[in-house]
């Protein structure tokens, strides 16, 4: 008899209280499951409200690539944060490397975040992150993250 594997949901709330010194610049509205030390999936909700377009491509905004990696980056965080012993603690993005850029994510989509972490080894962890939009590959890379 297999049994069903539980899903782990987080609200933005709930996305707050591991990750406190994002706010305001919180890129992740809500977490749909995840493996704490493993993986996260999760989605941002693309709104023409968002500080970021103010000003940026004028007649065509679009969210800048560095945002898109930094909301993978805030989704290897929440995975490395739901592991027990770093609970509290803050996790800094290192970096992203092979990182490509696929197609423009523009207000109105939602982006949706898969990231998997393939090593953690002391206060440090590797993955590899990628960014959806419709079922389309919008980015993709390798996240490195380390525990403060």
């Amino acid at each position: 008899m297999s049994e069903k594997a539980e899903k782990h949901e987080l609200d933005v709330v709930e996305i707050q209280h591991i990750l406190p010194h994002r706010y305001p610049m919180l890129l992740v509205d809500r977490v749909l499951d995840y493996v704490p030390g493993e993986k996260v999936i999760a989605k941002k909700n693309v709104s023409v409200n968002e500080a970021f377009f103010q000003g940026h491509f004028p007649g065509n905004p679009v969210m800048p690539g560095v945002l898109i990696v930094e909301a993978m980056a805030q989704a290897g965080a929440i995975a490395l944060l739901t592991v027990p012993e770093f609970k509290g603690k803050t996790a800094y993005f290192g970096g992203m490397n092979k990182v490509k850029f696929r197609q423009m994510v523009k207000p109105g989509d939602t982006l949706k975040l898969e990231v998997t972490l393939e090593k953690i080894r002391g206060h440090a962890g590797l993955g590899h992150g990628e960014a959806y939009v419709e079922g389309k590959k919008v980015c993709s890379g390798d996240l490195t993250f380390m525990i403060g």
